[in-house]
């Protein structure tokens, strides 16, 4: 058995499949699970990136028939039953591919230089950077416009990312960061919250986007909905509301949350076995997972297209791709036993939440429908006890409880190196001189 992919779905197969007296190898460009539903306090300083990763093998450890490669893979050979990796090659009997999802910009990559999204620890940490970065950089200039310019955050995509991204960086400038700066007040800074549909987080319940608004802007959040960015650069966005005249607005920090699309490894499976994919690239399955014509090929997680057995198309969320790994790891288990494969995958659905704040949190969890201070302690539950590992979610409860009643941030870092003294006089010398 060889799995692509490692993150919520690929993990939780292995995890099953090790139990099954199988050999396995699961293969990653990374080496650590990432919880990515927390990834936005990584960006925002709230946590450290080690409390919500962990590695494949600190979690695999106790299956002892699953190896794992930190490894790309970038060809694939169904009729051999191969897989082509930056370290060699892998046969296989049976795979798994849960590859998960990258930004989608739209057509308009170039973006990507000027506003980075929120994927993966490397993004997190370049928006730490720029973010707080810009803060002391404001406090340390004297002119004016490039303060208010510097103070100017402009995150595009109002759904569940961009809401809790926006909500985190207004409580960080409007309560924690108060009395931490001298020439400046933090809660001067604007932020602006840009979204092409109507309403905030477009998918939930009219009465939880109502909540989450107002949930925003009492963290002087401003929220700019029936909006389309039409252009970014270097230190400017250019947006455009309904028929009205664009608007460039001066910026030195610019979040993507707009959008997301299936990762490369989708393409290769469809020009390698012909199966569809959708719009955004995802692989359209069948109700067992597996591609048409390839029962020993599955698609699981963010890159499947798959409507479960109730006719719903199943989500891209942590939820799902955890079911649909433990569902493939059975339907692999009942053919190595012979006997007879389980029903068609059903996705239990628990709900879905986005937390704004401290206190500030909606949430459908489908049998009620929450906001405010409710929202915010069962989506801080739901969080920890969906952290893989136990010593993880000692540290993240640690570390909420202490931010709860201190109102205290504890990694504000500014990661990366600084400029060399000698060659900033340099530059300095030759600025003056003309040369």
């Amino acid at each position: 058995m060889v799995i692509v992919g490692g993150g919520f779905a690929g993990l939780h197969a292995a995890l099953r499949l090790g139990r099954a007296g199988c050999r396995v190898t699961l293969l990653d460009k990374r080496n650590f699970q990432l919880f990515q539903p927390l990834l936005y306090q990584v960006a925002t300083g709230a946590i450290p990136p080690g409390d919500i990763a962990i590695p494949h093998r600190v979690v695999l450890r106790r299956r002892r028939n699953v190896t794992c490669l930190t490894s790309a893979v970038y060809e694939l050979d169904p009729q051999a039953r191969r897989l082509h990796h930056e370290h060699g090659t892998l046969a296989y009997d049976t795979l798994i591919v849960a590859t998960g999802v990258k930004h989608h910009y739209f057509g308009r990559d170039s973006w990507s230089a000027f506003a980075p999204g929120l994927k993966t620890v490397e993004h997190a940490l370049e928006i730490r950077r720029k973010l707080f970065q810009a803060f002391e950089r404001a406090e340390a200039t004297d002119d004016a416009a490039e303060r208010a310019r510097l103070l100017r955050f402009v995150i595009v995509g109002a759904g569940p990312t961009g809401v809790e991204l926006a909500g985190a960086l207004g409580e960080l400038a409007h309560k924690t960061m108060v009395r931490d700066f001298r020439r400046i007040d933090p809660r001067s800074a604007q932020i602006l919250l840009v979204e092409g549909a109507d309403e905030v987080l477009p998918v939930y319940a009219p009465k939880l986007r109502t909540a989450a608004r107002r949930h925003l802007e009492e963290l002087g959040v401003t929220v700019r909905t029936g909006t389309k960015v039409e252009e970014i650069g270097p230190d400017f966005v250019r947006m455009r509301r309904g028929s009205e005249d664009a608007e460039r607005v001066e910026t030195a920090t610019v979040l993507w949350a707009a959008g997301v699309k299936a990762s490369y490894f989708g393409e290769i499976l469809a020009e390698r076995t012909g199966v569809l994919l959708d719009r955004g690239g995802r692989v359209k399955v069948e109700a067992d997972c597996s591609l048409p014509g390839h029962p020993e090929i599955f698609v699981i997680g963010d890159l499947a297209r798959l409507t479960d057995a109730r006719g719903r198309e199943v989500p891209g969320l942590a939820p799902a791709a955890i079911q649909q790994g433990r569902y493939v790891a059975g339907v692999i288990r009942a053919r190595l036993r012979n006997r007879p494969a389980p029903a068609a995958f059903r996705y239990r659905d628990l709900g879905s939440m986005a937390v704004i704040g401290m206190n500030k949190a909606v949430g459908d969890l489908r049998v009620m429908r929450v906001s405010g201070v409710l929202a915010w302690f069962v989506w801080a539950f739901v969080h920890i006890m969906s952290l893989i590992d136990a010593e993880q979610r000692v540290r993240v409860f640690l570390q909420w409880a202490w931010k709860y009643f201190t109102r205290k941030e504890g990694d504000r870092l500014i990661t990366g190196a600084p400029p060399k003294t000698r060659a900033l006089r340099l530059e300095r010398e030759q600025a003056a001189t003309g040369r």
